[in-house]
């Protein structure tokens, strides 16, 4: 692995980062070009992050519960 493919691995979490989220995981495999006229190495990212969400229920759960009843795969 080289610099320039860190550099560009630590791009991309700012990148998600200033989008809102928060990088929870971040793997960079480098690897030698899978294309026999290709000499180059490649790499691939892969990113886990989370970003929680407002819920628009008012805070009491009560709308939850409601849409809840109605759902199949929800254990009474």
């Amino acid at each position: 692995m080289d610099r320039e493919m860190l550099a560009d691995q630590q791009q991309l979490a700012e990148l998600v980062e200033a989008e809102g989220w928060e990088v929870t995981d971040l793997e960079l495999s480098a690897y030698d070009s899978p294309w026999a006229d290709e000499d180059d190495p490649e790499a691939t990212v892969t990113i886990t992050a989370r970003k929680p969400y407002e819920s628009e229920d008012d805070g009491n759960g009560a709308d939850r519960d409601d849409e809840d009843d109605e759902n199949p795969f929800r254990l009474k």
